[in-house]
């Protein structure tokens, strides 16, 4: 892992997470803690409305923390109900906190996250939660935004988990954009830390 990346995640304090936080968080940490005990393959979709935000930064973390933790068992993914992009505010946040990403382009780039020499990129573009490049059985659906935990009743397959945050889209060409994102990336993080450590 990047030295860099490394010492920012030792340096997340999960004792600032609020109690009601923790409790939102449970039950993602229980089906993690299941798969693992039964030594099966854990997989988690982080779902919002565009996989443009919110969902991206979870699969990110998401595969930081598992790779931090040294749980090889466990894979992220992410998706939404609709196709947009892997939002480029959301890339520059990764970028400013030890990511190293490269660019496919186009329309729907698909953005090549680093964050370990040894280890293949986490690619992030938008696509839909049911994507051919995503699981479609025995999974983790984790909603990430209301919108698509409202507008997405039913995900075959999965163990829907509710686990929202803010979006930082709200602060989109302001003075406060960019630390709105990286709050937001720091806050999914540490939480993602929470959820990952004393799992055994």
């Amino acid at each position: 892992m990047f030295t860099n990346i490394k010492d920012f995640v030792e340096g997340l304090d999960t004792s600032t997470i609020a109690e009601e936080r923790r409790q939102l968080l449970a039950p993602l940490k229980t089906y993690i803690k299941e798969g693992l005990s039964k030594q099966e393959a854990v997989n988690l979709n982080f779902i919002c409305t565009h996989n443009s935000r919110r969902s991206q930064l979870g699969q990110v973390w998401g595969k930081v923390m598992a790779q931090f933790f040294g749980y090889s068992q466990i894979k992220t993914f992410s998706g939404g109900v609709e196709v947009t992009d892997c939002n480029p505010r959301t890339i520059t946040a990764l970028e400013t906190q030890g990511f190293k990403v490269g660019n496919k382009g186009g329309t729907n780039p698909r953005y090549q996250v680093f964050f370990d020499h040894g280890s293949p990129a986490i690619v992030l573009f938008s696509k839909i939660f049911d994507d051919k490049t995503n699981p479609d059985s025995d999974f983790a659906a984790i909603m990430t935004c209301s919108h698509a935990d409202e507008n997405c009743p039913f995900i075959p397959g999965a163990k829907r988990i509710s686990v929202t945050y803010e979006d930082p889209k709200e602060f989109d060409d302001t003075p406060r954009e960019a630390e709105a994102y990286l709050g937001r990336s720091r806050q999914i993080a540490t939480e993602m830390k929470y959820v990952f450590q004393d799992l055994i």
